[in-house]
Order: structure tokens, then sequence, then C-alpha cells
């Protein structure tokens, strides 16, 4: 078990009798959080990782011209696909995604090996085209909230392609939604211009701006009978200790009224427990709207401006380990929603993972194909040995004869 102390600082607002409404007396006491590590969630993230690199080497493959690549082109950008291995052993390995195939790269130009779609993956494609035209109004949804929680409703344009995998957004979801829907999204400057285009949100659609957390007492709402109040689910893992400092901070902060993510935070102080109070719920609304409940710490970075993080922000999920876990696996600090995951196990199921998992049985296809042809191929040698050691045995007798 891994332990790791870190020092934290929090602001809290103490007013001992009534002030000025611009007077407040502030006192910073320096709170020790235990980080503990989580090994489920931590194998909820070590289970995805051969599916990752399938998928990159995937996408790598069909964003070429004509879905086709020299195999030695894939082969010199192993270390930026993060491939521990030769392309060709990962085209072995994985037979249910690429075939080899022999052609020339210029006209006159000696033929090379090319790796192509297999018939196998090209009938995967058209499903994940099926199950994004089925969650079209999801994605509109998912991509308006983003826009809603953002600073003037406005997003660049880029940032959002870079974390369309991580919220399940197609690849040309810009291209497609903003023509379709110009009712919600306009695309402004040049796309592909990088940071120099946006998408910005047109209309506001109230349906749109309730929270998980929100939808979540509402359900309640209906469900007991009894008005329930929109909070966070705190849920510490086990063996998980907080000082009593740290106790009573939290028991205060969570009595605190909820502030909805879609509710404009310029009136809010960055230093204000308010503001701390919205941005958790920001968070929780950012990982909920994720495909997998959980998105790398360096990727959220990239939307402090748009969503008004301060530069300190990867302390908010040790600050509310209860709400959020810290994930150190691979390297890669992994902000994951606790309440989604139930061990290493999510859920909490967003519909296009119905994408992932076909994926996945397309891979296992290949691996299970791969696993049984070597089993025959070792099968083959020990029959060969077997025929080998008894014609060698047969010729001994017939030698002795002869001397």
């Amino acid at each position: 078990m891994v332990f790791r102390n870190l020092t934290i600082s929090h602001e809290l607002i103490k007013n001992p009798k009534p002030l000025l409404n611009h007077q407040t007396t502030r006192w910073i006491s320096s709170l020790k959080v235990v980080w503990k590590k989580d090994t489920r969630l931590d194998e909820a993230i070590e289970q995805d990782k051969r599916y990752n690199i399938c998928a990159r080497v995937v996408k790598e493959v069909l964003n070429e011209p004509g879905r086709v690549i020299p195999l030695r082109y894939l082969e010199k950008r192993r270390e930026r696909l993060r491939l521990n291995f030769k392309a060709k052993s990962f085209v072995e390995m994985n037979p249910s995604l690429f075939e080899i195939y022999h052609d020339r790269i210029k006209p006159k130009s000696e033929p090379v090996q090319f790796l192509r779609p297999t018939d196998r993956l090209r009938a995967f494609l058209e499903e994940e085209e099926r199950i994004y035209s089925e969650n079209e109004g999801m994605i509109v949804a998912k991509l308006c909230k983003l826009l809603m929680m953002a600073k003037d409703r406005v997003i660049s344009a880029d940032k959002l392609v870079h974390v369309k995998r991580d919220f399940g957004f197609p690849n040309d979801f810009l291209v497609r939604l903003v023509k379709k829907y110009p009712n919600y999204f306009r695309l402004t400057g040049l796309v592909g211009d990088e940071g120099k285009s946006y998408l910005e949100l047109v209309d506001w659609n109230p349906d749109f701006a309730k929270s998980a957390i929100e939808l979540r007492a509402e359900e309640e709402t209906v469900r007991t009978g009894v008005r329930v109040r929109p909070n966070f689910d705190v849920k510490l893992p086990s063996g998980f200790f907080l000082r009593k400092e740290m106790r009573e901070w939290t028991r205060d902060w969570l009595e605190q009224d909820y502030i909805s993510p879609y509710e404009d935070a310029s009136r809010f102080d960055q230093a204000s427990k308010e503001m701390e109070k919205r941005t958790v719920g920001v968070f929780h609304e950012l990982l909920s709207l994720s495909l997998l409940k959980r998105v790398p710490v360096p990727i959220l970075g990239k939307f402090c401006d748009e969503f008004r993080f301060s530069n300190a922000f990867s302390s908010v999920f040790t600050r509310h380990s209860g709400v959020f876990y810290l994930s150190l696996k691979g390297g890669i600090k992994t902000a994951v929603l606790r309440e989604a995951y139930r061990d290493e196990v999510l859920v909490d199921r967003d519909p296009l993972l119905e994408i992932k998992e076909k994926f996945l049985r397309l891979l296992e296809e290949g691996w299970q194909e791969r696993k049984d042809r070597l089993k025959k191929q070792r099968e083959q040698v020990a029959k060969d040995r077997e025929v080998l050691l008894a014609a060698k045995k047969q010729q001994e007798p017939e030698e002795r004869l002869c001397d």
C-alpha cells in the first residue's frame, strides 16, 4: 500500500462579527491530506492500456489518404504512438485490424509492404457510424453543455478536437454538427488553423442546464416524495482517514448550497468558498460527461481559461478525495469520478461505450485466432518431432546389422 502526504492550503472565511461587504477576516490553515492509492481504480485504467494502443494505431492509419500506409512509415512513428514493439509485430499480434499487401509508394519505385484495414475493421467502422447516428442527440447535448459551462460560451475548436475521444465525439463532429445544428453552434475562424478557430454557443437551452447532480436529486425527489437537496456523493475509500480539522472543513463545505456549473461564475472571487464549490461542480460535471468518467489531468488543464480554473486546480482532486480519485497510473495524473465505479467496474455507463465494446470484441477475436494458430503450430512441430524420432529409431537396427 502506497501513501503520500500532500500539504495544501485552504482559505476559510471567518466572520466573528458583522462586517462591511468589502471586509472579510481570513485565515489560512495548512491541512495535510493523505493520498491513498486505490488499486481497484488503478486497475480500471490499466485494463484499457492495450485497447488504447490499438485505438491510437487504428486512428493513425485511418487518417492517411485512402486509409492505407506503408509499413515502414508506421514504423517511423512508433515513438509518437508509444509502441514498444515493431509495427509489423503489432500487426501480427492484432490480425483483426490490418492486412499486409504490396504496392508502390511512387509509380517507378519498388513494391513495399502496405497496411490496409481488414474487412472486419471496415464492418466495425460502419457499426461505429450507426451508433453515433443513433446517439446524435446526446452528443449534441454534451457539446452544448461544455459550451454552456465555458466563459463567454465559447471554446477553442482545436481544444475540442483534442478531447473528442474523452467525451465520445465522432472524428468529424465539428463539420457534421455545426452544419446540421446552426441553432446551437457557430464556428468562427478557420478550421485547422490551430488556436484561431472557435466554437460558439448560439442558443441557450435550459433543458441542458441541469447537472448530473441536479438531475439525480430530482429523480430521488420523485422516487421518495421528499425534496432532496442537490449535493455531492462523498464516498471515502476503505481505510481512508481524514484528520479532525479536515473532517470539519469537509463537513462545513458540504453544508454550503450546491452551485450549478452552469451558473455564471463571474461574480465569484477566485479564492472564495463559493468558487471552490463551483469548481468542484464543474469537474464533477466534466467527468460525468466523459465517456469513461475519468480524464487525464493535463487534458483538463487545457481548459483553465474557459472554465476559470486556477493554476493549482489539480489540488481539488486530493482535497475532495471522497468525490474524486487522482490516479498516478502510467506516470500520468488522471482524475476519476469515484461514484461512477464499483471497485474497478464502471457502473455509470455511457451509451457510446457500445463502440468501445464492439472494438474490444474485434480485438479479442483476433487475439484468439492468433492464439489458436500458434497452438496449432506448436502441435505440428511436436508431431513432426515425433515422426523424426520414430524414423531415427527405425534406422538404428539396420545400421547395427550392417556393422
